[in-house]
């Protein structure tokens, strides 16, 4: 597998699609997938995540990746991936 491929997965029952960036064996999602993944809010995950960070438990620097996502409009997109 090449590095930012992208994954479709999908259950059978058409329920839950997640797409996932995969890198060097490590799967990377943005908060919109966490949230999809986890059914919880967009809130709840930035909460923890910033807890994450704060209490030291994983380090920004090497668990974040910026990248550049196309959005329905054209326009490009900073979007973090976790």
């Amino acid at each position: 597998m090449t590095n930012s491929e992208i994954l479709l997965y999908q259950t059978e029952d058409g329920q839950t699609k997640i797409d996932v960036r995969l890198e060097e064996e490590t799967v990377w999602l943005n908060q919109k997938q966490m949230v999809e993944l986890f059914q919880t809010t967009k809130q709840n995950v930035s909460l923890h995540i910033r807890n994450i960070f704060k209490e030291g438990e994983l380090d920004e620097i090497s668990v974040v990746k910026d990248y550049l996502t196309t959005a329905s409009d054209g326009k490009q997109y900073s979007t973090n991936y976790y």
